[in-house]
């Protein structure tokens, strides 16, 4: 089908059980059993057992462990994700990414490091594997520049 966009890795349908709404915030360690909507503010390890998904609004600052993960709002830290994440536009990552997948919509702004492979578990070790890439946006030209380490 012309135009899908490929959903089959994220499951946020009947799962959501836990909310963050905007104008909440928590700090500490935090363990959801399935998907994590982020509207508020979170400063801590997370560790959430299918999905995570951040609005606009929602900001983490910390160690975040997820199966998939959609960014639409800030994280900085460090992300581990075994399937899937998506940085949505206006989005912006700060940090270390662990991934399977990844899409970048344009608009997002991604700065750190980045290591992918078959799973998130395939990657680790690999802190200074030639494989690992860095993302910046250069401001002045608003153009992205990918840079091989």
């Amino acid at each position: 089908m012309i135009g899908k966009k490929d959903g089959d890795d994220f499951n946020v349908g009947g799962n959501l059980n836990t909310i963050i709404g905007k104008g909440s915030s928590f700090e500490g360690t935090f363990t959801v059993n399935s998907t994590l909507r982020v509207d508020g503010k979170i400063k801590g390890n997370v560790t959430i057992s299918d999905s995570l998904v951040i609005g606009k609004d929602g900001v983490i600052d910390g160690e975040v462990t997820v199966r998939n993960a959609i960014i639409g709002g800030k994280l900085s830290g460090k992300l581990t994700a075994s399937g899937k994440v998506v940085l949505e536009t206006n989005s912006v990552f700060n940090g270390e990414l662990r991934t399977a997948k990844l899409a970048i919509d344009e608009g997002a702004i991604f700065e750190g490091n980045c290591a992918m492979g078959d799973s998130a578990s395939a990657s680790k070790g690999r802190e200074n594997s030639k494989n690992s890439t860095r993302f910046f946006k250069k401001e002045e030209s608003s153009k992205e520049v990918k840079v091989a380490e």
